[in-house]
């Protein structure tokens, strides 16, 4: 997956195309709403996270002299999508998945003829798509004046930046950023303020190139012999990790940018790399809530708008091998009901190989929502899963008003963070 929307052949100095009627002109303003908030201190911050997550106390529906309350607005904009533009916004691809192209590096007519034929609620880029912050926010202005455009909503932009050996803008050659290290070092450190001011230091570089969105923190503990997660984890022991998520995730928000807490409910302990192969996870129900589910649970606590659901199998909770980002029993029995998350709940990548064999692409998108997922990230056939779902909604496997849950909770974010 690699960096340039090349639709036709002319290209620009940069090797993206021409972005003709990409709508540059028209950059609607990323007014995010926590970093927004934070100019009126830490009550605003507050009530706003609540307000986009679902989990203020005072209800979002209560009448307002200024306009219509959000809970109005979201309602409104899910109505006026068509069914099609419903089930393309759970839908976060490559901008290549998207377009058919080798390497996207701007958004053009290929991007908006491609938009206009599934209507995605995200784009998650790369390294590769990266190539300077003048390239970078052209891109990405262009992507979410498209986005408007066609749905009348912006567009989630997402990238991984994690830090260390998971950083897209910092240490890029491209960028005038240094890579903040790995978060282990963080944690070692011991001090979670330290966590808060290198998040909010990574959304202050992020949000000015037009990123609403980072993958991040990740939220796993680290055990076992396994060495996938060693550096990308804040430590060793939910003593260490619980404090360091909870404060990474008020960083992200602090610094006017939305994060997502990953991998749920846990891969720190897992051996093995789901990238490339099933992984698997002894420990029961119980164990999880005395280790690997409590950062999340602090993730929640501090405002999360999105938790990333990953491959590892469960078996000592499911009873079977099912990933936990295809199981009912994980992404809403665990996540939704037990621990009363009502963000964006995204799969890991689709495209991996604990998962890729286990489904069609036309059938593991349908999988996924069933087991109530909002958020599909990189299908490994965009044309195929989407269909597969409008398929599902057509022959009532899937029901429409199970989209309209999803999309509502997509649509409130987006009009809570990045409107």
């Amino acid at each position: 997956m690699a960096g340039g929307d090349r639709g036709t052949p002319r290209r620009d100095t940069r090797g993206g195309d021409v972005a003709r009627g990409s709508g540059v002109s028209r950059r609607a303003a990323v007014l995010l709403g926590c970093g927004v908030a934070t100019l009126a201190g830490g009550a605003a911050i507050a009530s706003r996270c609540a307000r986009v997550t679902g989990s203020s106390t005072r209800s979002s529906s209560d009448s307002s002299a200024s306009g219509p309350t959000l809970d109005q607005r979201v309602s409104q904009a899910v109505a006026s999508l068509t069914l099609e533009q419903k089930v393309a916004q759970m839908f976060m691809p490559t901008p290549e998945a998207l377009t058919g192209v080798g390497q996207v590096t701007a958004a053009g007519e290929t991007t908006r003829k491609a938009f206009a034929s599934v209507p995605v609620g995200g784009l998650c880029y790369f390294a590769q798509n990266l190539i300077d912050p003048s390239q970078t926010k052209q891109m990405l202005a262009s992507a979410d004046a498209i986005s408007r455009d066609e749905v009348g909503l912006p567009l989630l932009m997402a990238v991984d930046e994690e830090g260390g050996t998971v950083s897209r803008i910092g240490g890029n050659d491209g960028f005038d950023v240094d890579n903040v290290g790995d978060m282990r070092d963080v944690g070692d450190t011991g001090d979670p303020q330290r966590a808060h001011d290198v998040c909010e230091g990574i959304a202050g570089y992020l949000s000015p190139l037009g990123f609403n969105l980072d993958l991040a923190p990740d939220a796993d503990i680290v055990s076992g012999t396994s060495q996938t997660m060693a550096r990308r984890s804040f430590g060793t022991s939910a003593d260490v990790v619980t404090p360091m998520v909870g404060q990474a995730v008020r960083g992200f928000l602090d610094g006017g940018i939305m994060c997502c807490a990953k991998h749920f409910p846990g891969i720190g302990g897992v051996e093995g790399d789901s990238e490339t192969e099933a992984i698997q996870t002894k420990r029961t129900l119980d164990q999880m809530r005395g280790k690997e589910l409590l950062p999340f649970e602090e993730a929640i606590r501090q405002g999360i708008p999105m938790v990333m659901v990953g491959h590892l199998s469960c078996p000592a909770v499911t009873g079977d091998s099912t990933p936990a980002s295809l199981s009912k029993a994980i992404v809403t029995e665990l996540l939704r009901d037990e621990l009363g998350f009502d963000g964006i709940i995204i799969t890991d990548s689709l495209q991996m190989g604990a998962v890729s064999g286990l489904h069609s692409a036309s059938e593991l998108g349908v999988t996924a929502i069933q087991a109530g997922v909002d958020m599909l990230l990189m299908t490994p056939s965009l044309g195929e899963s989407y269909q597969g779902v409008l398929d599902a909604v057509s022959t009532g496997t899937l029901d429409e008003a199970r989209i309209d849950e999803s999309v509502a909770r997509i649509v409130r974010a987006k009009l809570g963070y990045a409107s």
